[in-house]
């Protein structure tokens, strides 16, 4: 959903920021503020738990136990769990253990306060695929991560907060809604009176509307979380073989899915596999999407949402 979209009649609009992202909620008119600081709450407590940038979080404490079985909670403990099922289904291409690669190129701190630029990069690319030894004990609650391994679940953990709002939002006797975190949603119902969802695909105001009338939808590029380290251009998407940003031809890939955790791991490892793989990628998962090459040219995969609904008057 986008700002530049009118709130559909019957609903109200919540907005916060949380997890590095601006959330956006859509719930009905009927408490709406209860509804509201319900989802709010969730994420606090999610980011609490999953936020690489929080010394005092799960995750961090996770990462700096490597190498040792560390105790955790039922939100980290799936947030694992979902995203070393999404390397297996990826081939690795989505790969949540890269957090020493982003911490390399610059992306050490959460991007609020990286600013325009970043420290030059210490030491060579290690590469991913560490995801591959880490071992998750479900019945002791318990993960060992292998030393020298960090996770960074940034993208995977917004979705899922995302699925889990929903979830919270239905539970509460919402028969609508809609929760977006930086532009990566997913939708419950419908609004009042329409039979879809119009959604803003991209960051440009003049960007394609699509009717969305369940599911999720997430991007994942390069346009928006993007420095410089010295006089080198980065972005946070790390091509697992090269311990690099992927540099694979493509500015962006939307994917639709069921869930915004499943277009979430769609979209990364589309962007990773490139211009060329990144379309059989989303094909595999089983998702639609769009892929925005460097020149601009689009390729649609898979039922891709009608043609843009017009905007609300």
């Amino acid at each position: 959903m986008s700002p530049d979209l009118d709130v559909p009649r019957g609903l109200v609009s919540h907005r916060f920021r949380a997890m590095g992202s601006d959330i956006h909620v859509l719930v009905p008119e009927r408490r709406a503020p209860e509804r509201a600081d319900a989802v709010e709450a969730l994420f606090e407590e999610w980011e609490a738990a999953l936020s690489r940038f929080r010394p005092e979080s799960e995750l961090s404490r996770l990462n700096d136990r490597a190498g040792a079985p560390v105790r955790v909670g039922p939100i980290l403990l799936a947030a694992v769990e979902a995203s070393l099922a999404a390397a297996r289904a990826t081939g690795g291409l989505f790969d949540p253990t890269l957090r020493h690669e982003l911490v390399r190129i610059g992306y050490g701190r959460s991007f609020d306060e990286l600013g325009a630029g970043a420290a030059e990069a210490v030491g060579g690319p290690r590469g991913g695929g560490g995801w591959r030894r880490v071992v998750v004990d479900r019945a002791g609650g318990t993960i060992t991560l292998p030393a020298g391994t960090g996770f960074d679940l940034g993208g995977i953990a917004k979705g899922m907060a995302v699925d889990a709002a929903l979830e919270l939002l239905s539970a509460l006797g919402a028969d609508a809604a809609l929760v977006s975190a930086g532009g990566d949603l997913a939708v419950h119902g419908l609004p009042p009176g329409r039979r879809a969802w119009p959604i803003l695909v991209g960051s440009s105001p003049d960007g394609p509307v699509v009717p969305l009338v369940r599911g999720a939808l997430a991007t994942s590029g390069k346009e928006r979380r993007r420095w410089k380290q010295g006089r080198v251009e980065r972005h946070h998407l790390v091509n697992p073989e090269t311990g690099e940003p992927a540099a694979g031809g493509l500015r962006r890939v939307t994917a639709v899915g069921g869930s915004c955790r499943g277009a979430e791991v769609g979209a990364t490892a589309a962007f990773v596999a490139g211009r060329r793989l990144g379309a059989m990628m989303l094909a595999h998962l089983g998702l639609a999407g769009m892929l925005v090459t460097e020149t601009g040219r689009e390729v649609r995969v898979g039922r891709w949402p009608g043609a843009g609904l017009e905007r609300a008057a």
